[in-house]
């Protein structure tokens, strides 16, 4: 018998779904809680864990039997590699699935912060009519600068919707990419200070390093265009949450949108929230209903690989 773990706590409807993709022979449970200690119990016995958002400490790691944790995206900042090497434990992800879900609402954040989108729904829903007030500061998307932090899968996949918006496209990251793919992109490389300096929409879609890490702070937040936006698909950790918030309230940024936060689910303090000319979302950017299924089935193929003693696809693997 397998056993198959969920370390987020999940409706058991959700766990019935992945249920159906289970070779013969799997069970499969899902932690009740993101206590640490809750996380630990359900590892007991398991043979292999499925992750999305709670972190995989040491402790879990060393959990005796366990032989893979399966990241349920791409993003494994909050997994401890270093202690699946030392214990053996096989660390996977589902590598670009989730390009294009990430993409899309990255954009959809850019044209609803450009155009006071939330904050005229929400007036309307509170009997308000502010159309002359929102006027002020809606803008078009067409023809500005976006400069994208992060050209990997879900970076192309934003260069590629903005085209159609006819957007000058800065981007930045650990390199350049060749000639050709610059080219095919309609993008240029720049150094991050330039492209702060020069977008009129920054948007984070870089992985969390110990050099991204507060990459977004007091300092480089001053080197943004005033009246410009921010869009944070990526991290919540890239992002000094308290030098973003008084970037917003200074009027220095005309508008923020968060789907990552440095603590989730986010607290009650954090200083993005309430805030008039930010849009905060629950890390939902990756999420796609019609993605699940082939989602499912990939992670199932990864971990039965690793079971069965057979080399999973060496773009799933991290470790």
């Amino acid at each position: 018998m397998t056993r198959l773990v969920v370390l987020d706590p999940i409706p058991e409807e959700r766990l019935d779904r992945i249920r159906a993709f289970l070779p013969e022979g799997w069970q499969i449970s899902a932690a009740d809680s993101r206590d640490p200690q809750s996380q630990l119990r359900i590892l007991q016995g398991a043979d292999c864990a499925i992750v999305s958002d709670v972190a995989v400490t040491a402790e879990m790691m060393a959990t005796p039997g366990l032989r893979a944790i399966h990241k349920w995206g791409v993003g494994y900042d909050a997994i401890d590699c270093d202690a699946a090497r030392i214990n053996g434990v096989r660390v996977l992800r589902t590598t670009g699935s989730n390009a294009i879900a990430v993409a899309e609402t990255t954009l959809g954040l850019i044209l609803a912060l450009n155009r006071n989108l939330v904050r005229g729904h929400s007036a309307v829903a509170e009997g308000r009519w502010p159309k002359a007030a929102l006027a002020a500061t809606s803008m078009q998307l067409t023809g500005k600068t976006v400069g994208i932090v992060g050209l990997g899968y879900v970076g192309k996949a934003l260069a590629g919707l903005l085209a159609g918006f006819g957007c000058r496209i800065l981007y930045t990251g650990r390199a350049p990419q060749d000639p050709e793919t610059e080219t095919e992109l309609g993008v240029r490389y720049v150094p991050l200070q330039e492209l702060l300096a020069e977008a009129d929409v920054v948007t984070l879609n870089c992985a969390l390093t110990e050099e991204t890490r507060g990459m977004i702070n007091r300092e480089t937040l001053a080197l943004m265009k005033p009246g410009s936006l921010l869009v944070n698909t990526a991290r919540g950790g890239v992002v000094i949450e308290a030098d973003l918030a008084d970037a917003l309230k200074s009027g220095h940024l005309r508008g923020a949108a968060s789907d990552v936060f440095s603590r989730e689910p986010v607290e009650a303090g954090n200083p993005l929230i309430g805030l008039a000319t930010a849009i905060n979302t629950p890390h939902t950017a990756a999420v796609s209903a019609d993605m699940f299924a082939p989602t499912v089935k990939r992670m199932v193929d990864n971990l039965s690989a690793v079971l069965e003693g057979r080399t999973p696809p060496p773009l799933d693997v991290v470790v």
